[in-house]
């Protein structure tokens, strides 16, 4: 009798256990996407087949474990890639560039992680967007990341943040508080920099038919070696300032948001100050994204940036259409003008632009896939 009850405690135990793995789960998924693209840069023009025009091309892994009592761990780990030659997208030196990151997630008290993550005021404007951050052919990423002799030491927003620890409270009455603390950290790719310590802060609402963010983020002093310096080039302390609103009317979703990026002064003599490259700036982009059919999306946005005391500026706008041919896959194609003034040089993400001043045309065609 006794070896009885062992063995049914045994069988209790294993069954018990079984039933803690099958709470557990880990998810292969990703994103193909390419396109061909025409470039039309100053007076030059260009043919050429890149990656992540509609969503950035990527492979990752995220899984969870239910803790009990609306507790659970998890984990995230996002590798970005180029579909058109296989390699490592930006930082080839970074395996999870995108995303790595561990932490609690709570049903009640919301989220705690941290590695690398989005940042608040990321998540305040993506809504805003209509298309949605892409890193590669969106109008926003393009004023995001734009940078030019007189802005080099203003940092820009770069979306994502290492060494750092995020809290994400639950919505309530729809609204929700992101915030995040990184520490210093230093990069290789694609340029060699030192990046200081950051405090970001965002809260959104979110009602049936209207969407607000509102963030703000302090980043302090970095340095950067830039190609052709004789010597690091001090990236000062920089405070942003950010809003985003979004409100759907129909099939049509109206958005709209601002940044302004605010630099510290450089200090006397630094080579910041002698190359005049520290003027704040600000960008802003107004749009529409229509929900022409269950199918059939129409993207449209006009952006605009200009760096505070000096001709510095470009305007812009961008049109986009999106076929779904099935849950997974996407046809699309982006048509977009850039106009620059003075000394601004900006463009989409990855092209270098021939010289200050010269207009940008651009026209894609491409698919994503996902899995």
């Amino acid at each position: 009798m006794c070896f009885i009850k062992q063995g049914m405690s045994a069988v209790a135990l294993l069954l018990a256990a079984q039933g803690a793995w099958a709470q557990s789960t880990v998810t292969l998924y990703g994103v193909a996407d390419g396109f061909v693209q025409y470039l039309g840069n100053g007076s030059t023009h260009s043919f050429s087949e890149r990656s992540g025009g509609n969503s950035g091309s990527n492979i990752g892994l995220k899984g969870e474990e239910d803790l009990g009592g609306g507790l659970k761990a998890k984990f995230v780990l996002e590798s970005g890639y180029t579909l058109n030659n296989g390699g490592f997208f930006v930082d080839s030196s970074s395996l999870f560039y995108r995303q790595s990151w561990v932490g609690m997630t709570h049903t009640d008290y919301g989220s705690l992680t941290a590695g690398r993550q989005y940042q608040p005021t990321f998540w305040a404007i993506y809504y805003t967007d209509p298309f949605r951050g892409d890193e590669v052919l969106s109008p926003l990423a393009a004023v995001a990341v734009a940078v030019d002799r007189n802005t080099i030491a203003t940092q820009a927003a770069s979306g994502r943040t290492s060494n750092s620890i995020e809290y994400q409270s639950p919505v309530v009455g729809g609204l929700k508080l992101y915030t995040m603390y990184a520490f210093a950290s230093t990069a290789t790719q694609p340029v060699a920099q030192n990046i200081g310590n950051l405090f970001d802060i965002a809260i959104s609402y979110t009602g049936s038919a209207l969407y607000v963010g509102l963030g703000y983020q302090n980043q302090h002093a970095g340095s950067e070696a830039l190609p052709g310096m004789p010597a690091a080039l001090n990236m000062l302390g920089t405070e942003r300032f950010t809003g985003g609103i979004a409100y759907r009317i129909g099939i049509v979703n109206l958005q709209a948001n601002y940044s302004y990026n605010r630099s510290k002064d450089a200090p006397k003599g630094s080579m910041a100050a002698l190359l005049g490259a520290s003027h704040s700036y600000s960008f802003a982009e107004v749009g529409a994204t229509i929900q022409a059919t269950a199918v059939d999306t129409v993207e449209i946005a006009g952006v605009e940036r200009s760096a505070r005391g000096v001709h510095d500026s470009a305007e812009g706008i961008e049109l986009g259409y999106d076929h779904n041919i099935s849950k997974r896959t996407t046809l699309y194609a982006r048509a977009g003008y850039i106009r620059n003034h003075g000394s601004s040089m900006m463009s989409w993400p990855g092209v270098a632009v021939t010289e200050a001043g010269s207009s940008q045309r651009l026209v894609a065609f491409g698919m994503t896939h996902r899995f």
